[in-house]
């Protein structure tokens, strides 16, 4: 089991959606919490509302590579070595290949994959020295099974698949635990401020994203995949979680219906 309380937890896109109510549920557990996402006001606000003295601000932009290995050193300078890294922050696409530019693609790559990364890059090295860490990184059902209009999003997740699964294995025995957490149709902003294929944000939300699980109960589950050292969660609707299953076991079926999905 990892343990929360006192344990030192650093989260990423803590000022919104599902990060912020992982904030709330993290700090009401007693974890020494260090919450980071761009927009400081928005911060300020979350720790406002978090039910802990043991709640500190680290402002970050997730697609300034140089930045963040110096925000990691901070992190680990404010109640002593990280404990626990989450991994939360992104962005979104709603857009066709064809529409979206290669710039794009790129800032989604840099502030979903490179940007995770990095922070764990420069956190593991502690933390095998101390044989203790939990690296938990909030991916994506479209991680597994990708959609029509999330081409550079999906590939971002996908992406984190691959880095995050290779570090579980290689540090076994370093005791340092890996958990991958997709979310399927959860009722936050996420759709709103994705990308279309210009850059600009989408400004809308999605009619699943509407129809979704709430934030709270989301990270209540995350909570308890992080406690229970799970490999993955699969957190969302059934449609969400059933997509994934068919996905492995009949990839030629899951292939055809996803064919017939749009923006929703």
């Amino acid at each position: 089991m990892t343990k929360i309380r006192d344990s030192v937890v650093w989260l990423t896109g803590a000022s919104s959606g599902i990060g912020e109510h992982l904030a709330y549920q993290l700090a009401e557990k007693g974890a020494k919490l260090i919450i980071s996402a761009r927009r400081k006001e928005e911060l300020e606000r979350v720790k406002a509302q978090c039910n802990s003295e043991n709640v500190t601000i680290l402002t970050l932009d997730l697609e300034d590579s140089f930045s963040l290995k110096q925000r990691a050193k901070e992190a680990s300078t404010i109640y002593g070595e990280v404990d626990i890294l989450i991994n939360n922050g992104g962005i979104s696409q709603r857009d066709t290949i064809l529409n979206t530019s290669l710039e794009v693609d790129r800032k989604l790559m840099e502030i979903n994959y490179f940007g995770s990364i990095t922070l764990s890059k420069k956190l593991l090295p502690e933390m095998v020295k101390r044989k203790k860490g939990h690296h938990v990184i909030v991916t994506s059902t479209v991680g597994i099974i990708n959609t029509p209009f999330r081409s550079g999003y999906g590939a971002s997740k996908h992406a984190l698949h691959g880095f995050y699964d290779a570090l579980r294995a290689e540090h076994h025995e370093d005791n340092i635990k890996v958990t991958i957490v997709l979310p399927g149709y959860i009722k936050t902003n996420i759709s709103y401020n994705a990308l279309v294929g210009d850059g600009s944000q989408q400004n809308k939300m999605d009619p699943g994203q509407e129809k979704g699980m709430s934030p709270e109960k989301c990270a209540k589950l995350i909570i308890k995949a992080i406690e229970a050292n799970k490999n993955e969660l699969y957190v969302g609707g059934l449609k969400e979680k059933m997509g994934i299953y068919l996905k492995r076991f009949w990839p030629k079926a899951a292939a055809k219906a996803v064919r017939k999905l749009r923006v929703t």
